[in-house]
């Protein structure tokens, strides 16, 4: 039987001199710093393109009704692609997985910049998407096998889950400044030149394990899990144009709702699971997927309605707009750090993550008191930083949960489940928070003369400040479900993590 070996090269027990332990260490940081490159790239496109639609609009000529499904194409084909990529991670190998996600994140990135029409551009986000769903569990499944000691895995997590939660806010700061500096093309066009420093970084830094060889693909389990993703993500896009009594969107739901109910089904018979359910059956590490499924909710309210209020109420530009949410930034990546390396390792993340929860739902809840005439350094700068430290506090701990622990042959599905959570999250609350403040809108203007520009202001108002109240009950849920879920104490995981053994 061929000997044990660790992911870094060397026997159980046996000592590393000091210089090639220290060579590394180092090649570790700079894989973190390959990963988070990589995962900066998926996780911009999903924003930055919002602020640059209407110039495409205006470029290309496609009409209002169109124009969600720039945004709706990336996030159909992302979700609904998401498992199978992470078991081709495992199967396959996950550098050959990351090295093609990346070429080809790049490739079609360049067909959408080049886009003449529609139809060219909306194919190329859907390919977006599908390569996204490749490279991001390949790219988390990698950061899990590479960091097994427990402090260098903290330090490493909060760092990836900081990109995770911060790089929709990222996106529309380069979105702006690539939009207004440049061409909105430039926000698609951008991606090449990132995917050039992490495809060779990738190359050279990485090494390609096929912890799950033995396997064969579960073409069914595939079937039935990407269509039932592709349907309830579709179902919640299109209550967003559609009222919830449109058999279009409840149709879909149901029928996601359905597809994926087979699809546990399945799991639980299938020789070779797409998603083993051993991966759900931890306590902490399901309770870390609803988290990053509520984050995902309600950080839209964040970003989708504050934007809106400050381009359109408050007049600012698309990169400012952007650079207004990077306080928000800077406060997730403190708590990021420190949630990770000092509070869940000492309280627990019984104690950290609703507490996370609680303090991002209290900066949501202070935000509702902006107005017409409101300022941003008053009414907006301090409620952002709350929020941003109170995310910290949840979503790169529940990263970190989520894939921790489990088999090395399942960390690419266990990646991209926390992907699709934080997707479909995303989905979920973006068409609950537009239809209701679309609602509290219509409600307000009721008996109202229309035509009133202060009238309509204020109801644009009303509907901001109605998002912001929902996003700020979906982070209240959190933390009661958080605290009910988590087990308490040090997972073990983070006091004594085992290395991850190849054979």
């Amino acid at each position: 039987m061929p000997s044990k070996t660790l992911t870094d090269g060397t026997r159980p027990g046996a000592a590393q001199e000091p210089s090639a332990a220290s060579a590394e260490s180092t090649r570790k940081w700079w894989i973190l710093a390959v990963v988070a490159l990589a995962q900066l790239m998926v996780v911009l496109d999903a924003t930055i393109v919002n602020i640059a639609l209407p110039s495409a609009q205006a470029d290309l000529g496609f009409s209002d009704g169109s124009r969600q499904w720039i945004v709706t194409a990336y996030a159909l084909a992302f979700a609904s692609l998401l498992l199978l990529g992470g078991r081709i991670a495992d199967l396959f190998g996950r550098k050959t997985a990351f090295l093609i996600g990346v070429v080809g994140f790049a490739a079609v990135s360049a067909l959408g910049g080049a886009a003449t029409n529609f139809e060219m551009l909306v194919t190329a986000r859907a390919l977006q998407g599908a390569f996204g769903a490749l490279l991001a569990p390949a790219a988390l499944s990698l950061l899990n096998t590479t960091f097994t000691d427990a402090r260098e895995r903290a330090k490493a997590f909060s760092v990836y889950g900081a990109i995770a939660g911060a790089g929709g806010a990222v996106g529309l700061l380069l979105g702006g400044v690539l939009t207004d500096a440049l061409d909105w093309r430039w926000t698609l066009y951008v991606n090449v030149a990132i995917a050039v420093v992490a495809f060779a970084g990738g190359w050279v830094l990485l090494t390609n394990h096929r912890d799950a060889e033995n396997s064969k693909l579960d073409v069914p389990g595939t079937l039935l899990v990407a269509s039932g993703l592709f349907a309830l993500v579709y179902g919640f896009s299109n209550a967003e144009t559609h009222d919830w009594g449109s058999p279009l969107t409840w149709g879909f739901l149901i029928a996601g709702g359905l597809l994926l109910a087979a699809f546990s089904w399945w799991q639980t018979r299938a020789a070779h699971p797409l998603l083993p359910l051993r991966i759900l059956f931890d306590r902490n590490r399901a309770a870390s997927f609803l988290a990053v499924l509520i984050s995902g909710a309600g950080m839209f309210g964040v970003f989708l309605f504050l934007t809106y209020y400050l381009q359109l109420n408050l007049g600012f530009s698309p990169t400012k707009t952007g650079v207004a949410f990077l306080p928000m930034v800077g406060a997730l990546m403190v708590a990021a750090q420190v949630g990770t390396t000092v509070l869940v390792p000492r309280l627990g993340p019984k104690a950290v993550i609703p507490l996370g929860f609680a303090v991002a739902g209290v900066g949501m809840a202070w935000l509702t008191g902006i107005g017409v005439g409101s300022h941003y350094l008053s009414a907006v700068l301090p409620q952002l930083i709350v929020t941003g430290l109170g995310l910290g506090l949840v979503m790169p701990p529940a990263m970190q949960l989520a894939t921790g622990g489990v088999a090395a042959e399942d960390a690419g599905v266990a990646s991209a489940t926390v992907n699709a959570m934080q997707q479909v999250g995303g989905s979920i609350g973006t068409a609950l928070l537009n239809t209701l403040a679309a609602s509290a809108a219509t409600d307000y203007l009721a008996g109202k003369d229309p035509t009133n520009k202060l009238v309509q202001a204020q109801a644009t108002i009303e509907s901001y400040t109605t998002a912001f109240w929902w996003s700020a009950g979906f982070f209240a849920a959190g933390a009661v479900i958080a605290f009910v879920l988590f087990r308490r104490g040090v997972p073990e995981q983070d006091a004594d993590a085992a290395p991850v053994v190849h054979m």
